[in-house]
C-alpha cells in the first residue's frame, strides 16, 4: 500500500512529458499563459514578494517558482516528479535563478519546516492527489503566523466537466486527454471547508476565465470552473 501521498498514475503522467515543461507551445502552454495572472494575484494579495520566503508546493518544472523569484521572493520548489524536478533544476542554468528543489512531499517537508514560510503556493495540485486535505494541512503547517496561503483548483460541475475536460481536452486539444479526472475536481465550499479545519481565515476566492476566440484569461467573479483562494493563517 502506497503510505505517501502521491498517486503513482498521475505521477506517471508528468513524468513522460517532464521534457516539455518549459516549451510554451506544448501542452504546458495554459500555464505559461496564466502564469503572469497568478504571479500578479499572489504578488498583490501578498504585499509584495521581495525578500520574502515562498514555498511552492508541487512546483513541477518551476515555471511558478522562477516566475516568483523573478519578482524578488526567496523560493524553495517541492515535488514528488523527479524528472520534472531535473528539468527545473536545469532550467536555473539558462534562466541563471537561485531556486531551492527538492524532491519530497508536503507532508514529509512540513515536518522539519513548520512555520518558516512567509508565502506559501499550491497550484493545480490538489485535483491530482489522494488526499487534498493533508496537502492543505501540512501547507497551514508551513505558514508562518499572519502567512499568505493560496490554493488554485478546478472546480466540480457539469461546466467545469464540459469546459475543462471535453472543452480543453478532446475539443481543443489545449491539455492532453486524460489530465484530469472529474471525480477528484473540488468544490470551492469543499477546500473552504479544509481551510477552516486548519485553522486559516480564507480571505478571498477568485476565478480564471478563457475565452477561447481571443485565447486570453483573466481574473474573474466567475468560480465555475478554475478557482484561485488566498487565506492567511490566524
Amino acid at each position: 500500500m502506497n503510505s505517501l501521498n502521491v498517486d503513482p498514475v498521475e505521477i506517471d503522467k508528468f513524468q513522460s512529458i517532464a521534457s516539455r515543461w518549459w516549451d510554451t507551445e506544448s501542452e504546458f502552454k495554459p500555464l505559461h499563459d496564466i502564469n503572469p495572472l497568478r504571479c500578479d494575484y499572489i504578488e498583490q494579495r501578498s504585499n509584495g514578494l521581495k525578500d520574502k520566503r515562498v514555498l511552492d508546493i508541487g512546483c513541477g518544472g518551476g515555471i511558478l517558482a522562477e516566475a516568483l523569484t523573478l519578482r524578488g521572493a526567496n523560493v524553495t520548489g517541492i515535488d514528488m516528479a523527479d524528472m520534472s524536478l531535473k528539468v527545473a533544476k536545469m532550467h536555473l542554468h539558462e534562466s541563471q535563478l537561485d531556486v531551492d528543489y527538492q524532491l519530497t512531499t508536503a507532508e514529509a517537508f512540513s515536518e522539519n519546516n513548520a512555520g518558516s514560510f512567509d508565502v506559501v503556493t499550491c497550484l493545480e495540485m490538489l485535483e491530482h492527489v489522494p488526499d487534498p486535505e493533508s496537502i492543505v494541512a501540512s501547507a497551514a503547517r508551513l505558514l508562518k503566523p499572519g502567512g499568505d496561503l493560496f490554493f488554485s483548483t478546478i472546480n466540480r460541475n457539469p461546466k467545469s466537466f464540459a469546459l475543462a475536460i471535453l472543452g480543453a481536452e478532446y475539443l481543443l486539444n489545449m491539455v492532453p486527454k486524460g489530465t484530469h479526472d472529474y471525480k477528484r475536481f473540488i468544490k470551492p465550499s469543499e477546500l473552504a471547508s479544509a481551510i477552516r479545519e486548519n485553522e486559516l481565515s480564507l480571505l478571498d476566492i477568485t476565478g480564471i476565465t478563457y475565452n477561447p476566440f481571443t485565447k486570453n484569461y483573466k481574473l474573474s467573479r466567475d468560480i465555475d470552473v478554475n478557482v484561485i483562494l488566498h487565506c492567511t493563517s490566524q
